[in-house]
């Protein structure tokens, strides 16, 4: 679907997510209105439970809105079917987790390798070892995640969601399960690859030092977008 080149390459309105629970039914998000531009960089902080990974799911197409308009690279997701999501998430979106996510049979090449095939890239391999090489990887191409430090397997998390060339890149707490030292560079990784590639990044984390390293810092409460902290 065609854009206008100065729309923003997020356009959330009025967006609430509900769900069920024994108690009866939740209210995540109540009315989010939040804009990206293309290219930027967003921080997004709150307290536990406020709703920013919520948001983040939403953003992805992992979990669809139950109200209010969202709009992630001129598709309007609340639209799309379940195929239609997963066919947008391939060819939009990157996403960087707490937990890496790596599947655990595979090497840290076809980690890096599979979203590739998906997207239909011919030399995958050879794409997926480039992207590797640039987290400083080159020689861990054949190790197991089970065989990788954290931040190593961080690394491969990285090289994976940047390699197809994402339009939006999520993180969620990508250093939450990794020492300081080895977080830092992490995200000197991170911040470095957005830059170069001017990749759209929304980051959720607690802390606050990387948050300001985002070109806005955008708060999160109770379910809402408040005025930016």
């Amino acid at each position: 679907m065609a854009h206008s080149a100065s729309a923003p390459l997020v356009r959330v309105r009025d967006l609430r997510l509900t769900v069920p629970s024994a108690a009866g039914p939740v209210n995540i998000l109540g009315g989010v209105d939040l804009d990206i531009e293309a290219g930027e960089a967003v921080g997004l902080v709150g307290p536990s439970g406020s709703g920013k990974t919520s948001l983040l799911m939403v953003l992805a197409g992992l979990e669809q809105a139950t109200g209010g308009q969202v709009q992630v690279a001129g598709e309007e997701l609340t639209r799309l079917d379940e195929d239609a999501l997963a066919r947008f998430r391939r060819d939009n979106i990157g996403i960087v987790f707490q937990s890496f996510h790596l599947i655990p049979t595979m090497t840290a090449l076809e980690n890096v390798s599979v979203p590739l095939e998906l997207a239909g890239v011919r030399d995958a391999e050879a794409w997926a070892s480039k992207s590797l090489a640039s987290v400083g990887l080159s020689h861990r191409l054949t190790h197991l995640p089970g065989q990788l430090s954290g931040g190593e397997q961080q690394r491969v998390a990285l090289a994976r969601a940047f390699a197809p060339g994402p339009r939006l890149l999520l993180a969620d707490e990508p250093t939450g399960n990794l020492d300081v030292a080895t977080g830092r560079t992490v995200m000197d990784l991170l911040f470095g690859m957005q830059a170069n590639a001017g990749t759209t990044l929304l980051l959720i984390t607690h802390d606050p030092a990387l948050a300001d390293r985002c070109g806005r810092r955008v708060r999160i409460a109770d379910g809402r977008v408040g005025v930016p902290a």
